[in-house]
């Protein structure tokens, strides 16, 4: 094995300790020309389980920290607090692609066409490569790194043809099939999708993490009949045959193609809910993993992490798990468990503490608020 495979195999190792965050060799580029700013224009009226007033009031006050606080030229701080933008994983005020597309299908889910256009084109400016979109780029550092995350480039991909049907115009589906087509022929390989593509090194990694098998974004890939019958059977039966138990029905972390096992430290919470979102949203789910969900959300006890035999490993919860579990809900059609995790969800809104994380999700006295929980609870209020 030559340096640079044995550098990336390290990096690769670093990939898996954190969802959408990456250790790679970075790529200097030319400052990003950012388009306008996202419109701030108050939220449109609609309909949704959500829609009761302090519900409403609350989704405006976060859309604005959001909007206001939280975002900058490029894009939404990965943190409110900045840093010197140098570690391992993105912190600070880099920006990722995970939250570009989080921005981006709640854009198109509640009807904001003129701030959908200036998010996606902020993305494109900020995070398109040849082969991909970064998953992360420094400001700071002026950094671009050379490597996608599958999920985040799924996620826009799913946004594009959201958008395309929410604002009536196939432009935005013309886009999604063109960066589809380059999706599927860069993280995907004999009908299995791999976490990332690194273009430097022109390679995939030689796992998949179960929670970015995003089955309903592989649907609209623009392949052939047997070509996504051959990816979706295959992502859908690693997805299956990683199933805990009836006693724990979460999933396994990640699936090795090359020793054909399964590799789980821990099981993190956000992980297996966006797995069980994934499998919901195509009516593949097991029905155990629901009645543990409403379970755990009646009694305010979904915890953020488990060993495989389902104990809790800590007593920490977050916004990102009951937003997740409200959009499963919501697929479901549920009712009673969306309207109970997004109570939950709210319990860690900041209000009244004379900062500017108020109306946002974080730590009012450490003054951290991250990207990811704060677009899940955005996106779960568009559900």
């Amino acid at each position: 094995m030559n340096n640079k495979k044995m550098v990336l195999g390290a990096g690769i190792i670093l990939s898996i300790l954190l969802l959408t965050s990456c250790d790679r060799s970075e790529q200097v580029v030319k400052p990003v020309q950012p388009d306008k700013p996202v419109t701030t224009a108050p939220l449109l009226p609609r309909e949704s389980y959500g829609d009761q007033p302090h519900t409403q009031a609350n989704e405006e006050q976060l859309y604005q920290f959001i909007t206001k606080q939280l975002t900058g030229t490029y894009g939404v701080f990965t943190n409110f607090r900045n840093t010197d933008q140098s570690a391992e994983v993105a912190t600070g005020h880099e920006v990722l692609s995970e939250s570009a597309g989080l921005l981006m299908r709640y854009y198109a889910l509640t009807g904001q066409q003129q701030a959908f256009d200036a998010e996606w084109n902020r993305a494109k400016q900020t995070f398109n490569l040849s082969e991909g979109f970064s998953y992360r780029y420094s400001p700071q550092h002026n950094k671009r790194y050379p490597l996608n995350a599958a999920v985040d480039d799924l996620r826009l991909i799913r946004a594009l043809h959201e958008a395309s049907i929410a604002f009536d115009n196939k432009r935005y589906s013309k886009e999604a099939e063109q960066y589809g087509k380059r999706f599927y022929d860069h993280n995907s390989r004999d009908g299995r999708l791999y976490d990332f593509y690194d273009e430097t090194y022109k390679m995939t990694n030689d796992f998949i993490t179960l929670c970015y098998i995003d089955l309903t974004s592989l649907g609209l890939l623009p392949i052939s009949t047997s070509q996504e019958e051959l990816l979706q059977r295959n992502m859908l039966d690693i997805m299956h045959k990683g199933y805990l138990s009836d006693q724990f029905p979460f999933y396994e972390t990640r699936y090795s193609y090359k020793s054909e096992t399964y590799q789980s430290e821990r099981i993190n919470t956000v992980e297996s809910l966006l797995t069980i979102l994934s499998l919901v949203e195509v009516k593949q789910h097991n029905p155990a993993s629901i009645t543990f969900i409403k379970e755990q959300v009646q009694a305010g006890t979904l915890f953020g992490q488990y060993t495989k035999e389902g104990k809790a490993t800590t007593d920490i919860q977050s916004t990102a798990i009951y937003a997740i579990a409200a959009m499963i809900g919501s697929e479901l059609g549920d009712e009673d468990l969306y309207k109970a995790s997004i109570q939950r969800m709210e319990q860690y809104q900041v209000r009244n503490s004379g900062t500017k994380l108020d109306g946002g999700y974080g730590d009012a006295a450490t003054q951290q608020a991250y990207s990811f929980d704060n677009l899940m609870a955005l996106l779960a209020y568009a559900h």
